[in-house]
């Protein structure tokens, strides 16, 4: 048994903040994989039960508000005698670009409520895919940026990123995490707008490439499926709201 936990806040209010990043890719991943039961209450959460590659999995999107997640996640790793090593926790990160995503076992909180619950619940050498959001730029925007809503230019971004998660998902139970990320990059679209690079050693600052972003994604990858539930249920999310 694996359990993979998406973490956010419960309630509509909450349910297009960039905190909620990790309750929209396990929901994607529900909704790309066929396997998974519906959603049910259990564990001061909501669960569904599937498999990956043939693997059990629980996923698991707790209700105790992001500061208690901790409380659902030890619950059910207690329940199934699970380690650490069997979970998997996906959530936002302020200090990653936009789209952005590393996957990494272990390792501190970075100042997430959400992490801190867990690992004192759980302890720390579970698997964490962080899930870039941006950093607004000055700490006393921090509280609004990541309770704010996903813009409707955010989902160029946003809608790719929860696609490819809930494809290719079950990358995150073994070996395969740098694949399951190079996977999620790919998918990406390309950068707007980027700006011409001078030669020589007199470009202005802003425009020579040790001052551009640390991360620029590849071009989007071309595919010719047709646009997914998910994809059209976060259009008419985000088409009425900048």
């Amino acid at each position: 048994m694996r359990l993979i936990v998406g973490l956010g806040n419960p309630g509509a209010k909450y349910a297009r903040n960039r905190h909620n990043i990790g309750f929209m890719a396990v929901d994607a991943i529900h909704e790309r994989q066929s396997t998974f039961a519906p959603w049910r209450s259990r564990f001061k959460a909501e669960v569904a039960e599937g498999t990956l590659d043939g693997e059990k999995v629980l996923l698991m999107k707790p209700q105790t508000f992001m500061n208690e997640s901790g409380r659902a996640v030890g619950e059910a790793a207690r329940f199934f005698k699970l380690s650490p090593a069997d979970v998997v926790v996906l959530y936002d990160e302020l200090d990653l670009a936009p789209g952005k995503v590393r996957v990494k076992t272990g390792g501190g909180s970075g100042g997430h409520n959400g992490i801190k619950s867990i690992d004192a619940h759980l302890g720390k050498d579970y698997v964490r895919v962080r899930m870039g959001i941006g950093h607004p730029g000055h700490k006393d925007r921090v509280t609004a940026h990541v309770l704010g809503d996903f813009s409707k230019a955010e989902q160029d971004w946003l809608a790719p990123l929860l696609e490819e998660t809930g494809r290719e998902a079950a990358l995150l139970l073994g070996e395969r995490t740098s694949e399951f990320c190079n996977r999620i990059h790919r998918a990406l679209p390309a950068p707007k707008n980027k700006p011409t690079e001078p030669s020589g050693p007199q470009a202005p600052a802003a425009t020579r490439p040790d001052a551009q972003a640390r991360w620029t994604p590849p071009p989007a990858r071309k595919d010719t499926q047709p646009r997914s539930a998910l994809a059209e249920g976060l259009a008419r999310m985000f088409g009425k709201k900048d």
